[in-house]
């Protein structure tokens, strides 16, 4: 059988299109966020936030809860603006504070699954949440209906405070003193990459998260130099990386979550060799 044609039988599937769907979904809204993130220099809080919400998922599948989203998304939220908020204690710096989060989640998170197993299967139960669901036909029609409505949010309120966003992200402090609410807006920012985070888990799982968000930014860095050239290419490389991802997991049956991420290593790869030809022109 043909690579053409083993796609068209497994694309008649409608779970791998629902993973297509919220992967291209989650590509996009990831690579929108991931610019500020990066040149904020907050790459490191998308792999605390992925492990609270890792630990929020183990304490749901502990309580037996159908629906994760419902403990994860608050949680992680919550969690979001109390990093943003210690981050800005002298006494405990950013970095601090998202190190002693995200290894206390990642462990409790760990010792819950193991003293409340959901299945005979803790081990595969884990490898799952953490690096993403080894099967891609794991999708159900309510989480797509989430991911695209909680996708479209994240997308309005990028397009609808870019320039806000814009002036937080280069200088803050300048921002504040000309009228902006920067703890307003680095408080939306919080709560958006939480929602991202949370919808990440599905697909590439609690250790990989980081990868969607920071990968695509530099990426497009090599190459472009304005804040929306970058934004802008970031998002194409996202998504054709997350396509491609699930692609070629279909064809080489490859974890979902593992092979998206080499992916945008490949796509870092070539971007940076374009941005080392062009400063050598």
């Amino acid at each position: 059988m043909s690579v053409i044609e083993k796609l068209i039988e497994y694309f008649q599937f409608p779970m791998v299109r629902y993973a297509m769907i919220v992967g291209v979904l989650i590509a996009l809204c990831s690579s929108l966020l991931g610019v500020t993130l990066v040149l904020k220099r907050f790459s490191f809080i998308g792999t605390g936030l992925s492990n609270v919400a890792f630990g929020a998922v183990a304490i749901a599948a502990a309580f037996k809860m159908n629906n994760t989203f419902l403990l994860s998304l608050p949680v992680t939220i919550l969690c979001a603006v109390l990093l943003l908020r210690t981050g800005q204690n002298t006494k405990i710096k950013g970095d601090s504070a998202i190190a002693m989060i995200s290894v206390g989640a990642l462990a409790m998170g760990y010792l819950i699954m193991n003293l409340f197993p959901s299945s005979a299967n803790l081990s595969g139960d884990v490898c799952s949440t953490l690096f993403g669901s080894v099967s891609i036909l794991t999708l159900t029609t309510e989480e797509v209906w989430v991911s695209a409505a909680l996708s479209v949010i994240v997308a309005a309120v990028f397009l609808l405070f870019y320039h806000k966003i814009f002036a937080v992200t280069f200088d803050e402090e300048f921002s504040a003193a000309t009228g902006v609410r920067a703890k307003t807006y680095n408080l939306i920012l919080a709560v958006v990459i939480a929602v991202i985070i949370v919808l990440a888990m599905n697909l590439v799982g609690a250790l990989l998260i980081s990868a969607l968000v920071i990968f695509p930014a530099m990426s497009a860095m090599r190459v472009f130099k304005s804040f929306k050239s970058v934004t802008i290419c970031a998002v194409a490389v996202s998504v054709t990386c997350a396509a491609l991802g699930i692609i070629i997991s279909i064809i080489a049956e490859t974890p979902v979550g593992a092979t998206i991420v080499a992916a945008d290593i490949a796509g870092f790869a070539i971007f940076s060799c374009i941005g080392f030809i062009l400063r050598k022109v």
